[in-house]
């Protein structure tokens, strides 16, 4: 039983969207078997299968150890504590561009943890930094985070015209976030005592990922997503069946049971006629993403609002800057502040990510604003 009890705390999401889908097809017009049989017509196979393709991947990049040695190696030639939270938060950024905000957190915030036994650090405010910051730098690529790569494949427009219609946004969120480093962080030196710890490094395992990278993304973007993600993975199960026992599988299953519950949802007529006019409502799809990312989550919030309006480069900067604010905006804050472990940490993020939100709000309606400008 306590097994039980510690298992669905893990998994709480996925326990709420269980509990959730009996009440939505008891809700849903229509007989109950008629809903059943268009369930699997709801969920988005090709987002799902690109997503399961990454999680490998990415699990074989952090399982290489290369990326971990990178940041102990960049972390190795910084001497002051604004310099170490500047590095931190680009490193993060970048990381998460490439391999998704939740395993950038998983290399960095470890990396970050391990800096306390070497040197005197505010590990706390770093580790909110570096929430904030692959929050910041997912936001520019379609596979960053599961809400971009929804919509990129949604979308069905090229890699790179996504990444630019994301790039005025992640260029200002990252500007706003290293301006606020002098507030946080002190200039005065560190001194590290000790060697940071290392990882074993896995030459092969590194040089399987680079190559896979590109193909899957190469055969996400050309609608080739699920053969995709079955050739990496049977080639993991061939070559380092280790990375596939590493990959949180559950998180397929909760991507799943959201396409279903969010499209049983958006299916009912009060939910239809409420968001029907979401284009004309005041601040339109920026301030709706942004407020129900705020309530659901950025990525649920994504999934339901792309079945109202078809602005997806809008919308991806709502739910974007909705990760933001508070922690349940975005998964990944939870995830930081879950791996810290530290007292008192929850309130001393929503200090700075509220603000944050405040910020990125102000800049994504400046910036749209002058894009249309641009574009009229």
């Amino acid at each position: 039983m306590r097994r039980l009890h510690e298992r669905l705390r893990e998994e709480w999401l996925l326990a709420m969207l269980l509990a959730a889908l009996p009440v939505l097809l008891w809700l849903t017009p229509g007989s109950a078997s008629q809903t059943a049989v268009r369930l699997p017509e709801l969920v988005h196979w090709d987002t799902l299968a690109a997503l399961a393709g990454l999680m490998v991947l990415s699990r074989g990049l952090q399982e290489s150890g290369y990326l971990f040695t990178a940041g102990r190696w960049l972390l190795g030639r910084v001497h002051s504590e604004r310099m170490l939270a500047a590095v931190l938060v680009v490193f993060s950024a970048a990381l998460s561009a490439v391999v998704t905000n939740d395993v950038a957190l998983f290399i960095v915030v470890p990396l970050t943890l391990g800096l306390s036994s070497a040197a005197r650090l505010p590990v706390g405010r770093l580790v909110i930094f570096e929430a904030l910051a692959v929050n910041a730098g997912s936001a520019l690529s379609p596979v960053g985070n599961p809400q971009n790569l929804y919509l990129w494949q949604s979308a069905g427009v090229p890699f790179l015209e996504f990444g630019l219609a994301m790039a005025p946004l992640a260029g200002g969120l990252m500007l706003a976030l290293l301006a606020a480093i002098p507030l946080g962080f002190a200039g005065r030196r560190i001194c590290f005592t000790e060697n940071l710890p290392g990882l074993p490094l896995q030459r092969g395992l590194l040089w399987l990922t680079l190559i896979l990278y590109p193909v899957l993304l190469v055969c996400a973007e050309s609608g080739w997503s699920l053969p995709g993600a079955g050739v990496v993975i049977a080639l993991y199960l061939v070559a380092a069946r280790s990375v596939l026992r590493g990959v949180d599988w559950a998180l397929l299953w909760v991507f799943a049971l959201m396409f279903v519950d969010l499209g049983l949802l958006a299916g009912l007529p009060a939910v239809a006629a409420l968001a029907a006019g979401l284009d004309q409502a005041p601040g339109g799809v920026l301030t709706a993403g942004i407020v129900l990312s705020q309530l659901i989550s950025n990525v649920p919030a994504a999934i339901f609002l792309a079945g109202f309006t078809d602005d997806w480069r809008m919308l991806a900067w709502a739910v974007s800057v909705g990760g933001f604010g508070l922690a349940i905006g975005s998964m990944a804050n939870l995830i930081a502040l879950r791996l810290a472990r530290e007292p008192g940490l929850w309130w001393a993020f929503h200090r700075w990510s509220v603000p944050a939100l405040a910020a990125g709000w102000l800049i994504a309606w400046l910036a749209s604003g002058s894009l249309e400008t641009g574009l009229g």
